[in-house]
């Protein structure tokens, strides 16, 4: 009530409503934490955005952030504004952009969130034919492996394994299920046993991947007649991306654990060699997730009905790390 308190006393002191550039300033600060990222998101200079926030809180009669020399967070007063204004922003844009429907040819942006595994084999090539035939209609591919939150990073959707998502969420299925393997060169077996059980790989090299959503290092998962094993493998390279992994792979520095398809065209090959087979069961196929809005742009549900997944058409590419 504070806050619309001196919303509303603002509209008595002639501030004009239609200006709201200081309020989507302070979200932007608010999103970054930082007013150096935030300013140079917004093409201006750190001094003027800074000078903008405060001119905000002077005029709401509040303290939005805490500012100290190393950090930037907001108040109580500060965060329940982006809570209640940013969905409202949301809800908005998404009009404006359904304003497209008025016109002959969708138009616009669409941002979406990946991996770089899901954008090359499913993302990219059912996506091409638009990106040929609408020149009005931007994609924009932001390769991410942690679990980005695509409302606050206004994003409009997401690629994930399975359909574990939040609440307000819609999962739509983009692909089918997959396996992961694990792998090694020929150079990396000549001199050491082929592990037989998931137990075995604590006496391997292996490839480790740190991922952000983790924290820490990604663990191998095995399942076999009902028993789930994970393991927390050991190894002297670890990357935070899939390419890297394939390349360490093939150069022979020890075992890697990839999507199936990603190493097909080197098993058959003969660059690599894959083991543990019956341990590595079925993973739920990617779905792309995004907010439950009432209207969605026509260029966003061009997307989605490009993307739905549909078996009997569906052929994966199996060249995405040549």
């Amino acid at each position: 009530m504070i806050i619309l308190q001196g919303l509303l006393n603002a509209k008595k002191t002639n501030v004009p409503r239609q200006n709201y550039s200081d309020i989507q300033a302070f979200i932007a600060v608010a999103r970054e934490k930082s007013f150096t990222k935030a300013a140079a998101n917004l093409s201006v200079s750190q001094s003027a955005l800074s000078h903008t926030v405060r001119n905000l809180e002077s005029r709401l009669g509040i303290r939005l952030l805490t500012r100290t020399t190393r950090s930037v967070s907001t108040t109580e007063a500060g965060q329940r504004l982006v809570d209640m204004l940013v969905p409202r922003f949301e809800e908005i844009d998404a009009e404006i952009a359904a304003l497209g429907e008025l016109r002959d040819k969708p138009a616009g942006t669409v941002r979406l969130s990946a991996s770089d595994h899901a954008v090359d084999t499913i993302l990219w090539p059912k996506l091409t034919p638009i990106m040929q035939n609408n020149p009005d209609i931007i994609i924009e591919f932001n390769i991410d492996y942690g679990l980005t939150d695509i409302v606050k990073q206004r994003i409009d959707a997401g690629v994930r394994f399975g359909r574990k998502l939040e609440k307000d969420m819609i999962a739509v299925r983009i692909g089918p299920d997959l396996s992961r393997a694990v792998v090694a060169s020929p150079k990396y077996f000549a001199n050491k046993n082929k592990p037989l059980t998931p137990q075995e790989l604590v006496n391997h090299h292996c490839i480790n991947m740190r991922l952000p959503s983790y924290g820490g290092l990604f663990a191998w998962r095995f399942q076999k007649d009902g028993n789930e094993i994970t393991v927390n493998v050991n190894g002297h390279i670890i990357v935070n991306t899939m390419p890297n992994v394939m390349r360490s792979a093939l150069e022979g520095h020890g075992l890697a654990y990839l999507p199936e398809d990603c190493v097909e065209p080197y098993l058959q090959s003969g660059e690599l060699i894959q083991v543990l087979q019956d341990w590595c069961p079925k993973l739920p196929g990617y779905h792309l997730y995004y907010p439950d809005r009432r209207n969605p742009s026509p260029a966003f549900r061009m997307v989605v009905d490009a993307l739905k997944y549909s078996e009997p058409e569906f052929k994966p590419r199996f060249n995405h790390f040549r």
